[in-house]
């Protein structure tokens, strides 16, 4: 069999007009609004604090830059596709148009660290806002049904005596069942979580530069050094801000998982690329605000906390109903990530099971609401699972390394494809194509290579129980490979 075979767009295309089992509920604002609910969560929340005391200091907003820089040029070349390819496989259809069916494979298969993993990585953070927000009103979870049974320290993975983590899984099994029911009130509720979490970060961000105009001092002290020396590699300095750019990427990842509801929009050539770009640009001015306040009231080396906002917040004086907003907000915002990532993982399950990788129970759609069922039952448990035994620093290096390379991939794409076949009809073009998707590449696999080594072995061992996977079922199953 040829591992390199294709599917012409203009198959993928009538793929995409011919399967209307999925129903088509989405507007342009709905996919800007599902674009920000899963790209502002954990990132800025839990994410922002340690990685400016652990990696890069104040110039933890140098870090946000370079991965809102690398996310756009990626962004521009998502837009292009799934205005092209209005279909629920996001990287993984993409890739099957240009680079050939085992490379779909792994792309398909390294999705799910993005999805799968960051569902269950930001259901953990979540767990911790909420137990810290009942904690406020005397209300407290032991922490045996409050944390992973393990933790990783100095590489090393531990036992903590902890049973599980309950709060993780209970909400994730909660947003399965509202992705069960629909599309449509899983976007509502979404549009709900968003409004709350960027109303809240409009407050923070407005008092924080309220409290440094009236505080100027402890700006300029906490800003000193703005890039603090190196220390180690990858602990301060410009290697620090590129390690830290690598790992707070976590805090973008979100916004390609709209193109897993491109099959779900009303008119996915005009509003993919809308919601795609928009949310991004949105997103990552929030970042950059949010971390430069976040440093300028808090000395960086504090900030190493589970809610280093909310601590940032106390040690300024803040008053004590806006921390308890923003825990509220945190809540909400990590509540909206959860979701869009669970919706995300079935979908891609479901464009995979479609081309016979996937069992085809794997496709099925639900008679009434019109969902993935299947998949997403299967997701939800398995994100459950995950969160409830794994803490968050194991989890958030695996997911960026996997998103880095599926990004690096639709990059690289978009140049063959505009080479295979330049005069394909493109609602939306990536400009100044090559540079943009090389320059794209290049910012993730620069980030990539500066992850710790351990990412990169666990990377190896997934991609290798994917290639068991793929040469044991899915290449004997292929739809494609059968109509040779």
């Amino acid at each position: 069999m040829n591992l390199l075979q294709t599917k012409s767009v203009a198959q993928l295309q009538a793929e995409a007009t011919g399967d209307q089992r999925l129903n088509k509920t989405l507007s342009a604002t709905n996919l800007v609004s599902l674009g920000i609910g899963a790209i502002i969560g954990a990132g800025i929340f839990v994410l922002s604090g340690q990685a400016a005391a652990q990696y890069a200091g104040p110039a933890i907003v140098i870090s946000f830059v370079i991965s809102g820089l690398g996310c756009l040029f990626s962004g521009l070349c998502y837009a292009e596709f799934a205005s092209m390819i209005p279909i629920a496989g996001s990287a993984y259809t993409y890739s099957y148009a240009t680079l050939g069916e085992f490379l779909a494979w792994i792309i398909g298969w390294d999705l799910i660290l993005e999805y799968l993993f960051t569902a269950s990585t930001v259901a953990v953070g979540w767990s911790g806002h909420f137990v810290a927000f009942l904690r406020e009103f005397g209300l407290v979870i032991p922490e045996y049904f409050s944390h992973a049974p393990f933790d990783v320290a100095s590489g090393q993975l531990v036992i903590t005596g902890a049973a599980l983590n309950v709060p993780a899984m209970a909400i994730t099994v909660i947003l399965t069942i509202l992705l069960y029911i629909g599309i449509k009130e899983s976007a509502s509720f979404n549009s709900l979580m968003v409004v709350t979490k960027l109303s809240v970060l409009i407050a923070v961000i407005s008092f924080g530069v309220w409290h440094l105009v009236h505080h100027p001092e402890l700006a300029i002290n906490n800003w000193t050094p703005f890039i603090p020396p190196k220390q180690s590699p990858g602990h301060f300095g410009w290697s620090g801000i590129m390690r830290g750019a690598g790992v707070i990427f976590f805090a973008y990842i979100g916004f390609d998982a709209i193109s897993t509801s491109a099959q779900e929009a009303k008119n996915p050539q005009r509003d993919m690329p809308r919601g795609i770009l928009g949310s991004l640009i949105i997103c990552t001015v929030t970042f950059v605000a949010v971390s430069l306040v976040l440093t300028g009231i808090m000395k960086y080396t504090e900030l190493n906390n589970a809610a280093p906002v909310v601590n940032a917040l106390q040690a300024a004086g803040a008053p004590v109903a806006l921390r308890l907003v923003v825990e509220i907000a945190a809540i909400a915002g990590l509540s909206s990530v959860i979701l869009v990532m669970l919706m995300g993982q079935p979908r891609i399950f479901f464009s995979m099971a479609n081309d016979g990788l996937l069992p085809a129970i794997f496709a099925k759609v639900h008679p009434r609401f019109k969902t993935p069922y299947i998949t997403t039952t299967l997701t939800g448990i398995l994100a459950a699972a995950i969160a409830g035994f794994f803490p968050l620093s194991l989890l958030g290096e695996l997911v960026s390394i996997g998103t880095l390379f599926a990004f690096a991939i639709v990059c690289v794409s978009i140049i063959l494809l505009r080479y295979k076949q330049p005069s394909l009809p493109r609602p939306f073009k990536t400009p100044l194509v090559p540079i943009v998707p090389i320059l794209g590449a290049a910012t993730c696999l620069w980030q990539m290579a500066s992850l710790p080594g351990d990412t990169w072995l666990r990377l190896a061992i997934w991609m290798a129980i994917g290639f068991v996977i793929y040469f044991g079922y899915s290449r004997h199953h292929s739809k494609l490979n059968s109509k040779k």
